[in-house]
């Protein structure tokens, strides 16, 4: 005990380290945010990070190309910041990650918008000169590119946006005609009129990830054909199919009537109360569904003026057994096996028109047809069905293309047609309605059975939100189950001569020694087992899209995309494979883009060994999936960018990791896998990563209509990108994700408790020198050997969550280590120390101190750089506020941690010790609570423990290191005298009788007054 003592007045503050930083604790990050990018733009970061990862392992992330139309969304945003996560963590791992930003260019959206500005003006656009309508259309998609991209920069994004792609560019859309070209080459592409989903509103065919569902209202009718023919059931003569269907539009185009071999069906006779045209007919149908049919003939029965007097406890209908013998009576029906039906046929209900409708409609077997709703029997129209088309050309009957392209039946039809006032598009509800002209002139010719409303979910273009019809056009489709022809290899890797075709590998469709030639959906299906997916249950959802799906259509009859740039032989029908006309082509778009394509053009295209004459010029252009399933030729391979480049020699996919929303298995990830297997014989990716969608925070779908969407614009402007990252960072982002105020109110809390961590860090480490003040590992106290485990820890879950592409977890953990591991308990615990072990006799403090700072300091450079990648900016103002002229945090890697001997035993033993203080405090708090005691500081605490390893480290510590563990007056440990009793931890908790210390605020028993300094305090001030 000293003799040195002080006034209970005295102010010691003077005298303790006092944490000092420039760093503010509120962050301000919508004012700071601007400035930090600029001065990035300014010293060009991304290229000096591509300078200092100059011949380091590549990591190449494919940006998916977002389209040029409207601003940023919260989907974009979510999309980007993942994207750079991956890179700046990649990079952060001391890989190469350039990040080349892209943009969707062509394609019907940005055409609708221009035809919307003509029809305003009252203009057809079918005459506007189609080099100036494309012309706007560069335009307007140019003016997007720029919105999008400064808004995306925005986020912190740290890219080539200087130099982004654009399937627009001439050099883009030339690479395309080449990667076509392959196709063409090796025989994998052909016309033919086979049902597309098409857009009546746009007049063009969709592919079905242009197309979204949604609940429609439709008419369902049942309509009796009569049979005319039936050799195996002679009975049937006279009698009348009965069919079901939600599309009277196609009744027009009728050409057959489907039936189950195997389906057993019922012949009977109706009989009404009331005057109706089918009384007395015999019809037939499913035996299976005549419930359902009767259900709907007695609706439509009771909606007569003449049934007004029909109770709805009497039947209006009945539906009598018609026999021919017993044996054949089953049930009250008599019975028909489907396959007796073969060879009958049936008239048209609309016979009397004449030609078309006067043909006999066959009965086809169909294997597609089943008893789980209508009636067992299928109106067949190739023209507006796949298993339609399908069957019927199998038998010999071909589509009539009644429907036109605006979807109103052709000028000759003789139904509906032309010259019938009452013609419109098939997808007005008016006309499909139970009062609308179908029905109307089914009704009249006595075939209308039944009409009414039916609710069910109906295809719609998602861009015009129109309904959309199979229609039976000429296209130009991809086979999928047509073995491809290997490419002959004519160029290195890349596309070598800039007008060559030539493929980037010797073997584009690779098959194992002894297998013939794989087809493409063979090649795709490889190439998915082949692919890492991320989350797993992305392959299982590509593989089933890609194992049944049909032929790829490529062609759109629209004016703003690539061409396919195609001569046919008029006379053969036979496109022109000639390498040296290919070339030509290619060399003409890299010149002038899609506008080389043109009739004037044609001639010297085909040059002197072909007469034009012999030519038809194809005029479609290509599905715009077409295109974006190219970037990889031209982003990749192409050479263009030279960061993007791959070893010399390279073969297999060249991208890393493609990432975009699951939406895109049915899309960009799809059509990139078609196109790379049907040109190289792989995937363009060695991994796919997908994200969900963002719903509100009720998990609703975002909508303006709800007034429930999250403005990523004006977040940012509110808040700053970096709360709007860490919230793209910290949710589950594989499966669809909410976001609202409260939710983005916790993500600011966790910002602001980062924040902190980071200030404590830079105030604590206030004049910190490594060389005058670092410790050993070997020589640090238990605990900063103890909290090193933990960052090391820490250190391997991270690049685990990095390998994993499991950015929650990596957010979660990191925020974890800072708010439990430092703040409530390391920094917690040594503040004491930090604060008041440093004086005049020691001004860089005493060794625990020195120890504590090191590991501060370990601490930091590790953080800093591990928060880098999610807090953009933050962590830049981190870095610079300690060092000022370092350079961009964003230069840096991994940090390397020091090396630790294995200690179980430490981490163990400090892992109960942390248990025991938790249980201390959770004691204390109640004392607290209470105002027993202000701090625990001020309390006693005697501790009984039956585990004796928890005993034993909690002894081992020592007596001061064990009461500043539990920031406590005094603390006892022993065990139970009587091991028999239940409780494994008894905590006794009293008020200290002694007395404070001016400086340090301890209560110890060495001090007789308040106020006097302790021994260590007056030691620091000696």
């Amino acid at each position: 005990m000293t003799d040195q003592t002080a006034s209970p007045a005295a102010d010691y503050k003077d005298t303790v380290f006092l944490p000092q930083t420039d760093f503010p604790m509120k962050a301000g990050l919508a004012q700071k945010e601007p400035a930090i990018l600029a001065r990035w733009q300014e010293a060009d970061l991304y290229r000096q990070l591509r300078d200092a990862r100059k011949g380091r392992e590549k990591f190449i992330l494919h940006d998916g190309p977002p389209y040029a139309n409207g601003d940023m969304h919260i989907g974009h945003a979510l999309n980007h910041i993942l994207k750079d996560m991956v890179c700046r963590t990649q990079s952060l791992l001391g890989k190469d990650a350039p990040y080349v930003p892209g943009w969707d260019c062509h394609g019907l959206p940005i055409e609708w918008k221009i035809e919307e500005q003509y029809r305003k003006k009252k203009f057809n656009k079918d005459e506007v000169d189609p080099v100036a309508f494309r012309a706007e259309c560069r335009a307007y998609a140019q003016q997007w590119v720029n919105t999008q991209r400064e808004q995306l920069k925005r986020l912190g994004i740290n890219g080539d946006w200087d130099n982004p792609y654009l399937t627009m560019d001439f050099a883009a859309e030339a690479t395309i005609v080449q990667e076509l070209m392959k196709f063409a080459e090796t025989g994998q592409l052909y016309r033919g009129a086979k049902p597309v989903m098409w857009s009546p509103v746009e007049k063009t065919a969709l592919a079905e990830a242009e197309v979204e569902y949604a609940d429609v209202t439709s008419t369902q009718i049942d309509v009796a054909f009569e049979i005319v023919d039936a050799p195996n059931a002679p009975e049937l003569v006279g009698a009348y199919a009965v069919i079901w269907t939600t599309t009277p539009w196609t009744i027009p185009v009728n050409q057959a009537l489907a039936y189950g071999p195997e389906v057993e069906y019922a012949l009977f006779e109706i009989t009404t109360h009331v005057d109706a045209p089918w009384n007395g007919k015999r019809v037939v149908v499913a035996k299976k569904l005549y419930p359902e049919f009767r259900a709907r003939v007695e609706r439509q029965l009771r909606a007569l003026p003449s049934a007004a007097e029909w109770s709805s406890e009497n039947p209006i209908v009945e539906f009598d057994d018609f026999l021919y013998d017993a044996a054949e009576f089953d049930g009250g029906f008599y019975n028909l096996q489907g396959s007796q039906l073969e060879r009958a046929t049936a008239r048209h209900p609309m016979h009397a028109l004449g030609g078309f409708f006067a043909k006999p409609r066959p009965f086809l077997p169909g294997d597609f047809v089943t008893t789980d709703a209508g009636t067992g029997l299928v109106h067949m129209s190739p023209d507006h069905g796949e298993d339609d088309f399908d069957l019927c050309k199998a038998h010999g009957i071909e589509p009539v293309f009644a429907v036109e392209g605006d979807g109103r039946y052709r000028d000759d039809w003789a139904w509906l047609g032309g010259a019938d006032e009452r013609r419109m598009s098939v997808i007005n509800p008016k006309f499909n309605a139970p009062d609308g002209p179908i029905c109307e002139d089914l009704r009249a010719a006595g075939a209308l059975l039944s009409a009414a409303a039916f609710q069910h979910s109906y295809p719609h273009s998602w861009r015009s939100k129109a309904r959309v019809i199979y229609r039976c056009t000429p296209q130009w489709f991809i086979p999928m189950d047509q073995p491809i022809e290997p490419l002959p290899f004519r160029g290195g890797v890349g596309v070598g001569n800039e007008n060559s075709i030539a493929n980037d590998s010797p073997t584009p469709n690779p098959s194992p020694e002894g297998e013939g030639l794989k087809t493409l959906r063979e090649t795709a299906m490889q190439a998915i087992t082949d692919t890492r997916w991320v989350p797993a249950k992305g392959e299982n959802r590509i593989r089933s899209m890609v194992e049944g799906r049909p032929d790829w259509v490529i062609s759109r009859q629209r004016a703003w995309g690539v061409p396919i740039t195609l001569f046919v032989n008029r006379k053969t029908g036979q496109y022109l494979k000639d390498p040296a006309v290919n070339a030509r082509i290619v060399a003409a778009m890299r010149e002038a883009g899609v506008d080389a394509w043109n009739d004037a053009a044609a001639p010297a295209l085909l040059g002197p060994d072909y007469d034009i004459a012999d030519y038809e010029r194809v005029t479609d252009i290509l599905d715009v999936w077409f295109d974006s399933g190219c970037t990889h030729a031209f982003v990749l391979e192409s050479g263009k960018w030279p960061d993007l480049t791959r070893p010399e020699g390279h073969v297999g996919p060249w991208a890393d990791l493609y990432l975009e929303g699951s939406d895109q298995h049915r899309g960009w990830f799809q059509s990139s896998l078609m196109e790379s297997c049907g040109t190289r014989g792989h995937a363009p990716y060695k991994a796919v990563l997908t994200h969900g969608f963002t719903m509100d925070a009720k998990g609703m779908k975002m909508s303006k209509s709800l007034g429930n969407t999250i403005d990523p614009l004006t977040l940012i402007k509110d808040s700053g990108a970096d709360i709007l990252r860490l919230w793209a960072l910290s949710v589950d982002f594989t499966e669809d994700h909410r976001i609202g105020k409260e939710i983005l109110a916790g993500v600011s809390d966790q910002y602001r408790k980062l924040r902190n961590t980071f200030r404590y860090l830079l105030g604590a480490l206030a004049g910190f020198d490594d060389k005058a003040e670092g410790v050993a590992v070997e020589a640090m106290p238990e605990l900063e050997r103890y909290v090193l485990h933990l960052l090391a820890e820490l250190d391997a879950k991270l690049r685990q969550a990095v390998e994993d592409f499991d950015y929650n977890t990596y957010v979660r953990t990191l925020a974890d280590f800072a708010n439990n591991d430092l703040s409530a308990f390391f920094f917690d615990i040594r503040k004491d120390c930090l604060y008041c072990d440093i004086g005049p006799a020691h001004p860089h403090g005493t060794d625990k101190r020195r120890a504590y700072r090191t590991v501060l300091n370990v601490l930091f450079e590790a953080l800093v750089r591990y928060a880098a990648p999610v807090l953009v900016f933050t962590a830049e103002e981190v870095w610079t506020t300690r060092y000022p002229d370092a350079g961009s945090v964003h230069l840096l890697e991994w940090p390397v941690l020091p090396t630790l001997p294995e200690d179980g035993e430490l981490v163990m033993r400090w892992d109960r010790l942390r248990d025991l203080r938790l249980s201390v405090s959770a004691a204390i708090e109640p004392f607290r609570r209470d105002k027993i005691i202000r701090s625990s500081l001020e309390a006693e605490v005697a501790i009984k423990l039956k585990d004796p390893f928890a005993a034993a480290s909690a002894s081992s510590l020592g007596k001061e290191e064990f009461e500043e563990l539990l920031i406590v007056s005094s603390a006892q440990v022993t065990g139970f005298a009587d091991d028999s009793v239940a409780e494994t931890k008894v905590i006794e908790v009293t008020r200290t009788t002694n007395h404070k210390c001016g400086r340090c605020w301890r209560h110890l028993p060495e001090l007789t007054e308040d106020g006097n300094l302790c021994d260590r305090c007056t030691e620091m001030l000696a």
